[in-house]
């Protein structure tokens, strides 16, 4: 790792001399200034942010103090080494305050002074590894918070002001537009019926990844989100002045994900693409109209669709599939007389079409009954023998009578197997249990599901329905709470303290304390001690 080093003294032959003398290749370092006096040496920081600084302390116009008060106004970085004559030892020790790393006194021994630049490069690189740990690990923590947070709100399940799940300042998601392209695996429903639940998330991760990679090939911001079994959701963001990507560019890209799925993991995907600029209030609404534009108009396997923002679509197929997602939702809620009412709806509104329509309608129909068995494995309701039954069935289907009767038998499993679970109250108990026992670990809502024997849609739709907030938020304001009692009722610091409310980094706790709180928490702490009756 190269370090930058300037070099400030008023005599031109020291200053010579520390240039030419001193190994500074050896040492992996680049000298990129030389200064004859503090207000050079200042102006030199500024435009290369050096790592390490020599300075003599006797300068004209601007003496090494004034150098190093002025130096930590803006520069905390930079490690300082000091040059002093024997007479201001004492002041040059009293340098040290204002944070001088060491000091050599003149006249310079050389061979000491390049041992000493050497441990301090050392040093430097040392505490650059760690902050680069750091920076990673938070990023990779702010990644996560924002891949929830867009998955949240495309499964509508969040509001657009989640305050507490990104804690940086400058992250202003109403100021990001949005290009979406919705990928799904043609016949995933029936392809994955021989597989257990690890060799699907082995695959859904495999093709996640691919997508992921495809993408880099653009210089684009993009983030790619599994919604539900075999159906992922790309979103290409750009600023709210940047101009939208044409449709043009929308197409390569999903004929990029196609190619690369097809080649790398053996698999035919369709891809449904909306060019416009999307905000974050309307991505739900986006993807919605993305999944129905997939499945009335896709008429065969590896199909690549434009969904445009003026499109309508009078014809029945449209209000059949906007009945479907009541359908559904009722069968998310366990709600008999909701889904009831939308199979007497669905049924009028096939009495009424005309006979002219009824080819256009039939598949559609299929696919009302593909969405719903996709949709009720992502809850965990229709599985094993009485899955395949629904298979078999759907292979032989031909007439409209027929397939309506099928779709009624898969509203009626799944309600059978409603009955049978435990009640969502029971489950959100526990949820709260198994988040106040674990607020120390790193869990998310796949562990959760997983302890309560649902799926993670199927958690995060009753967990909203509970709580009227995502996981995440709920989750963010209980351990804000054990932070706050940790402050006021022990004698753990703000680090420890993060740690035991499960953040691994103390300034990504001390930004989400502040956002939930308005103090840091150190100001917390002091602006209430001696009124908490702890042991402060």
């Amino acid at each position: 790792m190269l370090l930058k080093a300037l070099l400030a003294d008023d005599e031109p032959n020291i200053l010579r001399n520390l240039k030419t003398v001193i190994p500074w290749e050896a040492l992996q370092f680049e000298v990129v200034g030389l200064a004859r006096n503090g207000m050079q040496a200042l102006e030199l920081v500024r435009e290369h942010e050096p790592d390490l600084i020599l300075s003599d302390i006797r300068m004209p116009g601007m003496d090494g103090i004034a150098f190093i008060e002025e130096l930590r106004s803006f520069d905390g970085h930079s490690e300082v080494l000091m040059i002093t004559g024997y007479q201001e030892f004492e002041y040059a020790r009293s340098l040290l305050k204002l944070g001088v790393s060491d000091y050599i006194v003149k006249p310079i021994d050389y061979e000491e002074l390049a041992e000493t630049i050497g441990k301090l490069g050392e040093r430097i690189r040392a505490k650059k590894r760690s902050k680069q740990v750091r920076d990673k690990r938070w990023t990779s923590v702010a990644n996560l918070a924002y891949e929830k947070i867009l998955h949240d709100v495309l499964q509508n399940y969040a509001s657009v002001q989640p305050i507490y799940a990104l804690a940086e300042e400058e992250a202003d998601l109403e100021q990001f537009r949005y290009s979406v392209l919705l990928v799904d695996l043609d016949g995933y429903a029936q392809l994955s019926l021989g597989w257990d639940d690890k060799e699907r998330k082995l695959w859904s991760f495999a093709v996640r990844n691919v997508l992921q990679e495809a993408l880099s090939a653009w210089p684009i911001r993009y983030i790619v989100l599994q919604l539900r079994e075999g159906e992922w959701c790309a979103l290409v963001e750009r600023g709210k002045d940047a101009p939208p990507p044409t449709t043009e560019e929308c197409l390569r890209w999903g004929e990029r994900l196609q190619q690369e799925v097809a080649v790398s993991v053996k698999l035919p995907v369709s891809v449904a693409v909306y060019p416009g600029h999307v905000q974050l209030g309307e991505l739900a609404q986006v993807y919605k109209k993305l999944q129905r534009s997939m499945q009335l108009r896709k008429t065969q396997p590896k199909a690549l669709l434009v969904c445009r923002e003026t499109e309508h679509d009078t014809d029945p197929g449209e209000s059949i599939w906007l009945l479907t997602e009541d359908l559904v939702m009722g069968l998310k809620q366990s709600d008999g007389a909701k889904t009831d009412k939308a199979l007497l709806r669905l049924d009028r509104i096939i009495q009424s079409v005309p006979e002219e329509s009824f080819e256009r309608v039939r598949p559609i129909l299929h696919f009302v009954a593909l969405h719903l068995m996709r949709e009720m494995r992502e809850i965990r309701s229709i599985a094993g023998e009485a899955e395949e039954r629904i298979w078999r069935k759907l292979e032989l289907v031909r007439s409209i009578p027929d397939m309506f009767d099928v779709i009624g038998e898969i509203v009626r499993l799944a309600l059978d197997a409603a009955a049978g679970r435990k009640t969502s109250e029971t489950l959100m108990v526990a949820a709260e249990d198994y988040m106040l026992r674990r607020l120390g670990d790193d869990f998310g809502t796949q562990d959760i599901a997983d302890a309560l024997g649902i799926s993670p849609s199927y958690f995060s739709l009753l967990f909203k329905q509970k709580h009227g907030e995502t996981f995440l938020e709920h989750l963010t304001k209980l351990r804000m709470e054990r932070a706050k009692s940790l402050l006021l009722h022990s004698d753990k610091n703000v680090a420890q303290i993060a740690l035991a409310v499960g953040f691994a980094e103390r300034r990504y706790f001390t930004k989400v304390f502040q956002k939930h709180t308005g103090e840091l928490p150190s100001e917390y702490r002091d602006s209430r001690k001696g009124t908490a009756g702890g042991n402060e």
